[in-house]
């Protein structure tokens, strides 16, 4: 039996709860659990962590993270941080080990700047939306099978962002995808409040229009009751975008997903900090977990993009008349080796 097998074995389904078109359906487990390390929100307001650029230069996939506390620090797969040169996102699910120094990958999510509004990072309340979650899951994967790195295709994620601001007739000065989450705060807030975490909730499953987008699952009821409201946000934003009267196709209910989930091949690589990362590669599911401590810390798992979403997302991209508004101006801060130059 796999590690994903086993966290994924003795869950039980909550009550759905609904907002909208957005279906959460908590994953419990039989008791509330304590975390044994700190999330990067709570390591950054006890000044036990600080995440910079790794030099004066920068470098667009790369950040580096400082922990002095005494535990390990977790940071959120797409867990954006807001800051420095320019805003970035977790490229997958990290544990930095207690008192380390580590460098960690990023992705760009604000294609337009290159100029530091702050010194350092600052753990931001969102997670990038859900389905370039899943996008950049699968190609993070395909990369380190194929080459042993972590990055994501930058120029998808950029792809991914701009498809989002034009599909949602958002503007922004710096192709930052916050101001897409700040332009719907007020929509994107009550979504989040329409949703409560329960004492045993150690995760859930996400349902757009009736068809199951994916689930997260944490290996503690604390961490999930503190990162639930990012992940909300995330599924969100995608849900705000397709609209209530967008209704999906045929879906599996969720009990057949997490089995796909539990099925489906994952390869083990080991992390940058601790633990190893295990990656799903399968037909109909993307993602990713992180097992570390004889557990699983963290694992999402998102429906993998049909054809005829591909299809749909191509048009609406060619649709977006500014979609190359800003590559040719800032592609050229990525040299061949992803360092950033100054222009």
């Amino acid at each position: 039996m796999t590690a994903i097998n086993r966290a994924l074995e003795g869950l039980n389904l909550g009550e759905a709860q609904h907002f909208a078109n957005l279906t959460i359906t908590p994953l419990l487990a039989a008791m509330p659990s304590v975390a044994d390390y700190l999330t990067l929100a709570e390591a950054q307001e006890r000044g036990l962590a600080v995440v910079t650029e790794v030099s004066e230069s920068g470098s667009v996939p790369t950040l580096l993270l400082e922990n002095t506390a005494d535990q390990a620090v977790f940071l959120l797969d797409g867990e954006e941080l807001t800051g420095a040169k320019q805003n970035r996102i977790v490229n997958l699910t990290l544990l930095v080990p207690a008192q380390t120094t580590l460098e960690i990958p990023v992705s760009c999510v604000e294609q337009g700047r290159w100029s530091h509004s702050t010194e350092e990072f600052a753990s931001s309340e969102r997670a990038f939306f859900s389905k370039g979650r899943a996008r950049k899951a699968e190609r993070v994967s395909a990369n380190l099978r194929e080459t042993g790195d972590r990055q994501s295709d930058q120029g998808e994620v950029w792809d991914d962002i701009e498809c989002k601001m034009a599909c949602m007739a958002v503007s922004s000065d710096t192709a930052a995808i916050g101001d897409a989450y700040n332009h719907f705060a007020g929509s994107v807030d009550e979504y989040v409040k329409a949703f409560q975490t329960g004492d045993n909730q150690v995760g859930a499953c996400f349902v757009i229009n009736g068809k199951v987008r994916g689930i997260e699952l944490f290996d503690v009821s604390e961490t999930c009751g503190k990162l639930m409201p990012k992940l909300i946000r995330s599924y969100a934003l995608d849900a705000i975008e397709e609209g209530p009267e967008n209704i999906a196709g045929e879906s599996h209910s969720i009990s057949d997903f997490m089995q796909a989930v539990a099925a489906a091949p994952a390869d083990s690589f080991e992390a940058l900090g601790e633990g190893d990362d295990l990656r799903i590669h399968s037909a109909s599911i993307v993602g990713g977990a992180l097992a570390a401590w004889e557990r699983v810390v963290h694992l999402c798992a998102f429906t993998q993009e049909s054809e005829a979403d591909t299809q749909v997302r191509s048009s609406r991209m060619r649709s977006a008349s500014d979609r190359h508004r800003y590559r040719e101006r800032y592609i050229s801060v990525v040299d061949d080796d992803g360092d950033a130059a100054n222009d």
